[in-house]
C-alpha cells in the first residue's frame, strides 16, 4: 500500500475518533442523594471535529447501526445488596437503603458498577459519599466508559451472536414449521427429543425465601401481635424467617376448653407440605420433641412421653383453674439446599391459669436449620485449629473403631447457661468444647422434698455429661476413626466429700484437656496428649424451708499446654578417627 491509499485509512481512523470523543465530553448526569435534595449536571454538547482536507472524499464506513444492548442496568444493578429488605451497611447502591442511612455510612463498598466489559462505549455507575454536607449525602453518577482496546465491539448487525441460542423444542404448535426449515425427519439416538407439551411436565417446586409454609389444608399458622398486644392467630409463618414473639390473650376461664390456640393439638396436628403444592406424599408431620408443665408455682416437670394433653377446666373448691394451656410454642424446622423441608420438631411448654378473666401471654419461636448434607471439615490438619471443636467418639467392643457423631459440634459437650439459669429448661441444648477455649457454664436445679437421692444422683450425671458422654478424643484433628491406638481415652475421675455418712450428690463436672505443641519449631501443629474429666459431689441438700431444694449445678473446661521449652542443639566437636596403614614405617620397623 502506497502513501495514496494509507492517507484515506488515516482520516477515517480520525473521523471514528473524533465522533467516539464528541460522545463522551457530555457531562454525565449526578445525582446527590441527601434528606431532601437532588441535583442534575448540565449537559453540554459539542460538535464533532473534521479533519478531512476540502476536496477530499469521505470513505465509506458504517457510521450507524445496531449497538448491543446491554443485558443488565448498572444504575439498578447492586452486588453488595446481600440482605433482603435490610439495609447492608456501606452498601450505598442498596435501594433499601434511605437517605438517613446514607449519612451514617463511611464509605462505599463498591464505589463502581460496570457492565459488559467487552463493548467499546459501557455504562458505569459510580457511588460516593459528600461528607462536606451536613448531614453527609450519597453522590450517584452515571457515565460513559470508553474501553481502549482495539478488539471491542462498537457496531454488531447480528444481535444474537453476542449470546447462546435457546434451541426451539419440537412441540405440536411448531412441528410443521420446523419440517419446513429442516431439509429431512431425522433425529439423532444420541439426543433424544421429547414431544411432550410443557403443560405434561410440572415444573421444580421449592419454597423460597419469605413464603408461606403450606399445610395439608391450609397453612402454618403462627400467632403474633399485630395492631396491639394481642394475638393474631391468622399469621402465616414465612419459609427461613426466623421469628420470635410475644402477645397477650384476653381468655374467659369459663371458655378455655373451647379456644383452639389454647390447645396442645392447634400446634402439633398441621402436616407441612414438603414443597408447596405437592400433597400426594409430601406431608412432614410435626414432631412434638419436649413437653414442660409449669405448675402455678412455677415448678417445672418434663413428660416422658409425648401425649397430646388437652386444656381442661377444673374446680377445686370455689376456685375454677385451667391446666394444660399453652404458654410458649418453639418450631425447629430443617430444611435442604432444594428449597424442601425435611423435618418438623416442636416444643411446648404448658401451664395452669385461675381466674374469671385472664390476661394470658404466649411466647412463640420459629428456627430454620439447614439439613447438613455436605462432608463435615476436619478440625485441624493435623493439628487442631484455635476455635474447632474437638473430635471425640466411644469404641462400642474391643477391636472396633471410634464411632463418631454426624455433628461435629456434638461429640463432646458441656451445659450451655441461659439467662433463666434453669437446668430443665436448658436440658439437652449444649455447647460444644472448643479446642483453646476455656469454658465455664452453670444453671440451677430444683428437686421436690419428695425425690430421693439416687433419683437426684441419676437426673444431675444426666445433667452434667450429656447424651453419650465419649470416652476417647482424637489426638490430631484429622485422626481416622480406624486407628484406635492413636486416641486419647477419657480419664473419668469422681470426687466425693469427706462426709461418707451422707448420699453424694454431684455438682460439678471439670474437663482438663493437656495438649502440646508437636513437629518442627517453624510450624508447630497441636495435639492433644491427655484429657481427664473429674466429677465433684457434696452431700445431699436439706430442705430447711419450703416443698424444694436448689442445686447449683456447673461445668467447666480448661487447657493446658504440657509442651516442653524447645532446647537449643548444638553438634559435638568433631573428631579424628583415622588409623596409618600397617606398612607406613617399612622397612624401619
Amino acid at each position: 500500500m502506497g502513501p495514496q491509499g494509507l492517507l484515506p485509512l488515516l482520516l477515517m481512523l480520525l473521523d471514528c475518533w473524533a465522533s467516539v470523543s464528541a460522545q463522551t465530553r457530555a457531562t454525565p448526569p449526578v445525582t446527590t442523594e441527601g434528606l431532601n435534595s437532588t441535583q442534575a449536571a448540565r449537559t453540554t454538547p459539542r460538535p464533532a471535529l473534521s479533519l478531512r482536507p476540502p476536496g477530499t472524499p469521505k470513505a465509506s464506513v458504517p457510521s450507524s447501526g445496531p449497538r448491543p444492548t446491554p443485558v443488565t442496568d448498572v444504575a439498578a444493578l447492586c452486588v453488595c445488596d446481600l440482605t433482603p429488605a435490610q439495609c447492608d451497611v456501606n452498601c450505598c447502591c442498596d435501594p433499601d437503603c434511605s437517605s438517613m442511612d446514607f449519612s451514617v455510612f463511611s464509605a462505599c463498598s463498591v464505589p463502581i458498577v460496570m457492565g459488559d466489559s467487552q463493548f467499546c462505549s459501557q455504562k458505569a455507575a459510580i457511588y460516593s459519599l459528600n461528607f462536606t454536607a451536613n448531614p453527609p449525602q450519597r453522590v450517584f453518577k452515571l457515565v460513559n466508559r470508553i474501553n481502549p482496546s482495539i478488539f471491542c465491539i462498537h457496531i454488531t448487525n447480528y444481535k444474537p451472536a453476542l449470546s447462546f441460542i435457546n434451541p426451539e423444542v419440537p412441540d405440536e404448535n411448531n412441528f410443521d414449521k420446523l419440517m419446513k426449515k429442516s431439509d429431512g425427519f431425522a433425529l439423532s439416538s444420541e439426543s433424544e427429543i421429547s414431544f411432550a407439551t410443557q403443560s405434561d411436565i410440572p415444573a421444580t417446586a421449592k419454597y423460597k425465601y419469605g413464603a408461606r409454609l403450606q399445610t395439608s389444608d391450609s397453612f402454618l399458622r403462627f400467632p403474633s401481635p399485630l395492631m396491639s398486644s394481642l394475638c393474631t392467630d391468622d399469621n402465616p409463618a414465612a419459609f427461613l424467617v426466623n421469628q420470635a414473639v410475644k402477645c397477650t390473650r384476653r381468655i374467659n376461664l369459663e371458655q378455655c376448653e373451647e379456644i383452639e390456640a389454647l390447645g396442645m393439638a392447634y400446634y402439633s396436628s398441621p402436616k407441612i407440605l414438603r414443597v408447596p403444592g405437592l400433597r400426594t406424599k409430601a406431608e412432614i408431620p410435626i414432631t412434638v420433641q419436649s413437653v414442660l408443665i409449669q405448675s402455678l408455682n412455677k415448678t417445672l416437670t418434663r413428660l416422658e412421653d409425648s401425649l397430646v394433653l388437652n386444656q381442661t377446666l377444673v374446680e377445686a373448691g370455689d376456685v375454677k383453674i385451667c391446666t394444660n394451656v399453652v404458654l410458649e410454642v418453639k418450631y425447629s424446622l430443617t430444611y435442604t439446599e432444594a428449597g424442601e423441608i425435611a423435618q418438623a420438631g416442636l416444643a411446648l411448654l404448658l401451664g395452669t391459669v385461675s381466674g374469671p378473666v385472664v390476661p394470658l401471654e404466649q411466647k412463640f419461636e420459629i428456627h430454620f436449620i439447614q439439613q447438613n448434607t455436605k462432608p463435615v471439615p476436619l478440625s485441624g490438619n493435623p493439628g487442631y485449629v484455635v476455635g474447632l471443636p474437638l473430635a471425640a467418639g466411644f469404641q462400642p467392643q474391643k477391636g472396633s473403631g471410634i464411632i463418631q457423631t454426624t455433628n461435629r459440634f456434638g461429640q463432646l459437650t458441656i451445659l450451655r447457661s441461659t439467662a433463666e439459669q434453669d437446668c430443665l429448661a436448658v436440658e439437652g441444648i449444649r455447647t460444644p468444647v472448643l479446642f483453646g477455649y476455656d469454658m465455664q457454664s452453670g444453671c440451677k436445679l430444683r428437686l421436690p422434698k419428695a425425690i430421693t437421692c439416687q433419683l437426684a444422683v441419676q437426673k444431675v450425671k444426666s445433667l452434667l455429661k450429656g447424651q453419650g458422654f465419649p470416652d476417647y478424643v482424637a489426638p490430631f484433628g484429622n485422626s481416622q476413626a480406624q486407628d484406635v491406638l492413636d486416641w486419647v481415652p477419657v480419664h473419668f475421675i469422681t470426687q466425693a466429700s469427706h462426709m461418707k455418712d451422707s448420699c453424694q450428690l454431684p455438682v460439678a463436672l471439670v474437663i482438663e484437656v493437656k495438649w502440646t505443641k508437636y513437629g518442627s519449631l517453624l510450624n508447630p501443629q497441636a495435639k492433644i496428649v491427655n484429657v481427664t474429666a473429674s466429677l465433684l459431689s457434696s452431700s445431699f441438700p436439706e430442705t430447711n424451708s419450703g416443698n424444694e431444694r436448689t442445686v447449683l449445678i456447673s461445668t467447666a473446661v480448661a487447657f493446658v499446654d504440657a509442651s516442653a521449652p524447645a532446647e537449643a542443639g548444638f553438634r559435638a566437636q568433631p573428631t579424628i578417627d583415622a588409623r596409618l596403614p600397617f606398612d607406613f614405617f617399612f622397612p624401619f620397623v
